[in-house]
């Protein structure tokens, strides 16, 4: 989770509009604000930069640019927010699918900025927290698959209940200080390789 005063990129190739989202950043009390005009090997400017949040304004950009900038935002997995003249329902969809925190249609103004800013990171901090529940809810599907995989191979072989197979590989887990679904998963490699 991002929080406090942050590194923050604008990216414009607009040196009048860009000077105007880093004042608005500056009033509101950001002081590591770069700017970034010139639109060549951007992913690797972002990369020396090494932002926490950027911020794009593409005022009214053809197709390739959007797609460009929606590459940018699937690639850094930082707060976007994402300034245009005019959108349509498309540009909208593709800029959420990549991840962009905050798409603002004919918003730009100075007094904006800052709420645009704490949006997209509210909005990235909420997207990251569902994306670590749903990492760990699918590790728990697979770690399960595994164990039950290896309650298999313990019952069928050493003649044991489920429940035994369950408290065996607990208890190995345990003296090795190690979780069930490695003890579990180093049983199935081992039964491979005596196949």
């Amino acid at each position: 989770m991002i929080e406090g005063d942050y590194r923050i990129l604008v990216i414009d190739d607009d040196a009048t509009r860009a000077a105007m989202i880093e004042s608005g950043l500056r009033e509101a009390g950001h002081t590591s604000v770069t700017v970034i005009t010139e639109m060549r090997q951007l992913l690797r400017r972002i990369v020396e930069v090494d932002p926490e949040v950027i911020m794009i304004d593409l005022g009214n950009p053809n197709r390739d640019v959007l797609d460009e900038m929606f590459q940018v935002s699937r690639t850094v997995r930082r707060p976007v927010a994402m300034f245009v003249d005019q959108s349509d329902r498309a540009s909208i969809e593709a800029a959420i699918d990549a991840g962009v925190s905050a798409y603002v249609v004919n918003g730009l103004k100075r007094d904006r900025v800052k709420s645009v800013l704490d949006t997209a990171i509210s909005r990235f901090n909420a997207l990251n927290r569902l994306r670590d529940e749903l990492d760990r809810t699918k590790q728990a599907l697979q770690d399960r698959k595994v164990i039950d995989k290896a309650k298999g191979i313990l019952m069928k072989n050493r003649s044991l209940s489920e429940e035994d197979a369950y408290a065996l590989l607990r208890t190995t887990a345990m003296k090795e200080s190690r979780r069930v679904a490695e003890v579990a998963q180093g049983l199935i490699t081992a039964m491979k390789l005596l196949e």
